[in-house]
């Protein structure tokens, strides 16, 4: 028993001393960043950001990889399925992991179990960005012409698996409105069918829509926290319309099983800049909020927000498609 013992943990000793190697030699090749949806959305800035992040702290080029559709869910699929080795990360958001398994039942991953998370980068608000054409000019006169015109206004949302279209039937819930749903692959394709009235209204991160509402080329109605991009739009909570109050959050995961001294690696490499100035800096540009934090506690919150949007659906009556 005794040189059994001794086997195991000279077995364990050259799995931690393989383990140190591989970290010390990698990268040595160019790292990809998958980004789920298209270029020019917010996730995609967020994902752009990370890999020059990853780039300068490791010295080898991390290159994003737009990979959009089923709401993030196959561009995170790619990376749930790509070798464990650190050279393929990808952005998680609140849609892809704990929104997608509460609103689709052919997931093909599981947002815990197929990945390792690194860290949570970045969280935000949603604004609720509409037509420059509306003739409302606050929510209240909002609400009041979407209910005097039932089901005749659009709802853009970027797949019904996503956490902006739960939040959309939640203010159609809390409204009394009714309007028609209409999917995109990505925000940037719905912003110029909002800027041309082809949609009414979409529920977006500030990070893409803050131009074009301060050039006066959207509508802004309510953001649903304190959002630094758009002093002057209010609260949901203080335009009227309480517990409308979600956030959205960015971060990054790799492949279930990649080595832990990899991923610490690289969460080693954001948490340093994410506590710095040029983060802060940066970050409030585009309307987000630098994060950070541990591996463990980034795995904490997704479980916490699958439970909170599992309880949502319920009291909304969705059920998973």
């Amino acid at each position: 028993m005794r040189g059994l013992h001794a086997n195991v943990m000279l077995a364990v000793a050259w799995l931690l001393i393989g383990s140190t190697v591989q970290a010390q030699s990698w990268p040595a090749r160019p790292m990809r960043v998958i980004v789920p949806f298209p270029a020019g959305g917010g996730t995609d800035l967020v994902g752009r950001l990370v890999a020059a992040k990853l780039a300068d702290d490791l010295g080898q080029p991390a290159v994003v990889d737009n990979r959009p559709g089923a709401g993030g869910v196959i561009g995170a699929d790619i990376v749930a399925k790509a070798t464990a080795d650190g050279y393929t990360t990808g952005i998680a958001t609140s849609s892809t992991h704990p929104a997608a398994v509460v609103l689709r039942k052919d997931v093909p991953y599981d947002p815990l179990k197929s990945f390792t998370p690194i860290t949570m980068v970045a969280v935000t608000s949603y604004v609720l960005v509409g037509s420059p054409a509306l003739p409302a000019q606050n929510l209240r006169e909002l609400v009041a012409h979407l209910k005097a015109n039932p089901g005749k206004l659009n709802f853009g949302d970027v797949g019904q698996s996503t956490l902006g279209y739960l939040l959309s039937q939640q203010f159609k819930a809390l409204t009394g409105t009714a309007l028609v749903d209409i999917s995109y692959k990505g925000s940037s394709q719905i912003y110029p069918d909002l800027i041309s009235n082809q949609v009414a209204l979409f529920l977006d991160n500030p990070g893409t829509s803050t131009a074009l509402v301060n050039a006066g080329r959207l509508k802004a109605f309510g953001v649903t926290r304190p959002t630094p991009s758009m002093p002057k739009v209010p609260l949901f909570a203080d335009a009227g319309l309480a517990g409308f109050d979600a956030a959205f959050w960015y971060g990054l995961v790799a492949p279930a099983g990649t080595p832990k001294a990899v991923i610490d690696r690289m969460q080693s490499a954001l948490e340093k800049y994410l506590r710095s100035a040029q983060a802060k800096s940066d970050l409030d540009k585009v309307g987000l909020e630098p994060a950070g934090g541990s591996a463990a506690g980034f795995a904490n919150v997704m479980r916490t927000d699958m439970d909170r949007f599992r309880a949502l659906a319920k009291q909304l009556n969705i059920t998973p498609q």
